[in-house]
């Protein structure tokens, strides 16, 4: 006996399936959303960062190596 459920059937199910878990995990989704925006800010900084003249290393690391005033 073959089983089938058609794609609209299976969207559905789908649906209600992460409605729920929206709903029971709401921390799980808080933590995916927040990593998301993050990884977005990344990209975009990334992005911009690419615009301009690069930073020489050595700039970086001096300014890392100072003392805090």
């Amino acid at each position: 006996m073959k089983l089938s459920i058609s794609d609209e059937k299976t969207k559905e199910l789908l649906t209600e399936v992460m409605i729920e878990l929206i709903k029971t995990r709401r921390d799980i989704f808080h933590e995916i959303i927040i990593e998301a925006l993050e990884e977005v800010g990344f990209a975009n900084a990334i992005t911009e960062g690419r615009k301009n003249d690069f930073v020489p290393q050595e700039n970086i690391f001096s300014l890392l190596d100072e003392e805090p005033k």
